[in-house]
């Protein structure tokens, strides 16, 4: 979400006229968006705004003035704390008021005296209504369709920063995809903090849901690929799970949270979901296309996590086989129900829990990578390699992919026979 929404911000400077740089001394804006997902995120935004303020410090000396500004949801948990301790930072913006900021930059420019801008409202209107019309930046592109979460899982914030759920209505997504298509997109990547809450209205009012949508998205013409991200287990609908059986350009890869394999640790986590829901879901998920690989999230280390309960995770892994996955140490969040919990973990075992986890995890990430060897698989590639004639593009199941082939098919679909293989990459042939 944090890419995509970057990349809005970029087209909106542009319409001001700005360009970007890569080399922040040539820089007048200097834009941090943020992430307030984990403690690390948001300490390390601060240890970037001093740096930057060396080169605002160095740009002043020659008389180049320098604008700095963070946006996203550190700024919503933060607030007027970061100012506090950055009061070098021109403004602050939360994650759905940074359509605000070509208006805000006029008004820095206006005033004389030197005064932050704050805000962290969450306001009636949506963004997407003021933010201009998205284009493609390659062959794949991300498309926020949802946003807001009502969950509240006792650990995160998302609720607190990002608000409640707000589905874009069904053509205003159908019309951004066109869009993307008709500039160059040939993957689309469907997005939401729970994107399969997907509520948007049709042209009649009628709400819709993710399923839906899916099927519209797949009618457009030139479209090759749809992904849809991130999804939580109690909104996975069973005309949902059937689009994974039904429409032939939904990749075969779904990122599905589950977070801890323990009944007792799901429910302090407030999911609305077993372990027992969540294996029945994959087990649909299987049937409606054999060939689906999973992905998920995990927390280790939550308050009151025993011995047993860690087992279970494991138990969940190896039930499941993820193909991928992303694992955490869990990581208090100020203000929310977890944080002020009192059997917390100590930092010790929760060093210990996720060292055991990732190395299975990686174990079955890599057992499937190298059974892919032998196997064709068509490739979007996406970027340059770091040698000569090198390619990297990625596999319908997310794998990062290295191919020797002619630079011309940048941006293209091709098939490849996957030759080798590590844990995190493929490399293979082009047929």
């Amino acid at each position: 979400m944090n890419v995509y929404d970057s990349s809005r911000i970029a087209d909106m400077l542009k319409n001001e006229g700005y360009e970007e740089t890569h080399r922040q001394a040539e820089a007048d804006i200097v834009l941090f968006n943020t992430c307030h997902i984990r403690e690390k995120a948001a300490e390390k935004l601060f240890s970037d705004l001093g740096r930057a303020h060396l080169i605002q410090l160095e740009r002043e000396e020659s008389g180049k003035k320098t604008i700095i500004g963070v946006v996203g949801c550190v700024v919503q948990a933060e607030d007027e704390q970061i100012i506090k301790r950055a009061p070098f930072v021109d403004f602050a913006l939360g994650p759905l008021m940074y359509h605000k900021i070509p208006e805000v930059l006029r008004q820095i420019k206006q005033n004389k005296e030197r005064q932050p801008i704050v805000n962290t409202e969450f306001p009636a209107e949506s963004k997407f209504d003021f933010l201009p019309e998205n284009k493609a930046g390659g062959a794949c592109s991300f498309l926020a369709i949802q946003e807001g979460c009502n969950n509240f899982c006792t650990y995160c914030v998302v609720p607190y920063t990002r608000g409640v759920e707000y589905s874009r209505p069904v053509a205003e997504v159908l019309a951004e995809a066109k869009r993307l298509l008709a500039t160059g997109t040939l993957e689309i990547n469907l997005l939401g903090q729970n994107v399969n809450s997907y509520h948007g209205e049709d042209a009649t009012g009628k709400e819709r849901n993710l399923a839906y949508l899916l099927h519209k998205v797949a009618e457009l013409d030139g479209l090759k690929r749809i992904r849809y991200t991130t999804s939580y287990p109690a909104d996975m609908t069973d005309d949902l799970i059937e689009c994974h059986r039904d429409i032939e350009i939904l990749m075969p890869y779904l990122h599905l949270p589950i977070q801890s394999g323990s009944d007792s640790i799901l429910k302090a986590m407030n999911r609305r979901h077993t372990s027992g829901d969540y294996l029945r879901i994959v087990e649909k998920l299987q049937k409606a296309n054999p060939q689906i690989g999973m992905s998920s999230d995990f927390i280790v280390g939550f308050p009151g996590e025993t011995d047993a309960d860690f087992q279970q995770t494991l138990d969940i892994v190896n039930e499941v086989k993820y193909i991928q996955a992303f694992s955490f140490k869990y990581s208090r969040r100020a203000g929310t129900p977890a944080a002020v919990m009192d059997n917390q973990v100590e930092e010790k075992v929760k060093k210990e829990r996720l060292e055991i986890l990732q190395n299975l995890l990686f174990a079955y990430q890599d057992k499937f990578n190298q059974s892919c060897i032998g196997k064709k698989m068509p490739v979007l590639l996406e970027q340059k390699g770091r040698h000569k004639g090198q390619l990297i593009g990625r596999t319908p199941y997310m794998q990062n992919l290295h191919v020797e082939t002619d630079s011309a098919n940048m941006n293209k679909i091709i098939e490849v026979k996957i030759t080798e293989a590590t844990t995190n990459s493929l490399s293979g042939k082009e047929i």
